[in-house]
């Protein structure tokens, strides 16, 4: 199948966009779901590319065991979290997911299966890592996971009345384990960009309640709701998400701002509704997420947010988070600000997205390609001049023959 080109791997369908649609072929690699081996003392997991990460945290929570980097969703694969290099609330102290890869197993085009790492075949390790699967096929994959107490995190929530005070809140508590914030997109004037800042540490057993000391891994079970349909047209509009954005404001100022929160709660709060995409309606949603360089944040998401309440397109779900330093050499954060706003689609939505892709590159950010499902190859090439080395490695490898899925034709990647 590789050798008929236009191929690429395919985890869980998690990416937003066409990432992992293949030009000619997809390969499917869900049945490649095994967890091969585990070492206790270094917390080292070795796992075919196709496992979830939430059968990882099923498994080795209640050991003492948990993700390093864990995205929005638990349903993402170990290979596309690879591929994605994908990061979660601690950039800001730990990096994105590639941190925590000791090696990959990788499969070029003709079938013969190469081991990298920071060490071996580094090249093929460090283009991989946040690749977007265009190197080959991800098979199996080392990676570690951290030691934790309980399935218990302690968090703290700080209303902040504006986006300056929201960025103040990250500022100081660079030291948290987590942090991210919920945005109003709707606020505009001195309200702009005011935000609930949330900070979450692991809780030790000794610090949980009493009642939690004795099973510090078992949680709440959740019964999981569901969007049985697909929502009328125009449900999500200006109106509804500024009254929602408003209800929540003011709920969650009342609201303890210190909790006990369980894992899941946590980090999966949208995993509880299964199907959450059908409230955006058939035609489904855009995600917009960017990243801005340190020195030019605060000016630059003022100008997102802006443009986002003065276009009335109110996005249901605006998340902030602060990054740290990274490593990947053509992975997706820098130290700054990253953005992501939801939209339902429509033609405004795509006049909107543009001009969201013009105010990111005049402050000199970045695209996420794993939310990716509309940019151009012009506003990717100006956002990052890292894709035409990509592009090239790609070419003197004879990757590009092989492997490409719809993202990377659309990407000239």
């Amino acid at each position: 199948m590789i050798g008929k080109g236009g191929v690429v791997a395919r985890g869980n369908g998690r990416a937003y966009g066409d990432s992992a649609i293949g030009a000619a072929a997809t390969l499917d690699m869900r049945r490649l779901n095994r967890m091969l081996s585990f070492d206790a003392q270094t917390g080292c997991l070795v796992a075919e590319a196709g496992v979830i990460l939430g059968d990882v945290i099923a498994t080795f929570l209640p050991r003492g065991w948990f993700p390093w980097v864990t995205p929005g969703t638990k349903f993402v694969t170990l290979g596309g979290a690879i591929a994605a290099d994908i990061h979660g609330k601690n950039h800001h102290r730990d990096g994105s997911f590639g941190n925590f890869v000791e090696w990959i197993d990788v499969m070029g085009a003709d079938g013969e299966i190469t081991r990298a790492s920071r060490e071996e075949n580094a090249d093929l390790f460090a283009w991989s890592v946040g690749g977007m699967g265009l190197t080959g096929v991800i098979l199996r994959a080392c990676i570690r996971l951290r030691p934790v107490e309980s399935g218990w995190i302690a968090q703290q929530t700080v209303a902040a009345p504006n986006l300056a005070e929201a960025m103040d809140v990250f500022e100081s508590a660079n030291d948290a384990t987590y942090s991210v914030a919920w945005v109003d997109c709707i606020a505009s004037g001195a309200a702009l960009g005011r935000s609930l800042v949330m900070t979450g540490e692991h809780v030790g057993a000794e610090e949980l309640p009493h009642a939690y000391r004795s099973h510090p891994f078992r949680t709440p079970r959740k019964r999981n709701l569901s969007v049985p349909f697909n929502a009328p047209t125009g449900i999500l509009n200006r109106f509804s998400v500024r009254a929602f954005n408003a209800f929540y404001w003011r709920r969650a100022q009342r609201a303890s701002r210190e909790t006990l929160v369980d894992w899941d709660s946590y980090f999966y709060p949208l995993d509880a509704v299964l199907g959450w995409n059908r409230i955006y309606g058939r035609r489904g949603f855009l995600q917009f997420q960017c990243v801005l360089p340190l020195e030019s944040s605060k000016a630059g998401l003022a100008a997102l947010l802006s443009e986002t309440a003065a276009s009335g397109q109110g996005s249901f779900l605006t998340v902030l988070k602060r990054f740290g330093q990274q490593n990947g050499r053509f992975s997706f954060p820098m130290p700054g600000y990253t953005l992501a706003l939801d939209f339902p689609v429509s033609a405004r939505t795509f006049s909107l997205l543009d001009r969201l892709d013009a105010i990111t590159l005049d402050h000199g950010g970045r695209f996420y390609l794993a939310k990716d499902a509309r940019l151009t190859a012009t506003t990717l090439r100006q956002a990052d001049p890292r894709a035409d080395a990509f592009c090239t490695m790609r070419q003197e490898s004879d990757l590009d023959q092989a492997f490409a899925s719809a993202q990377s034709e659309r990407l000239l990647l």
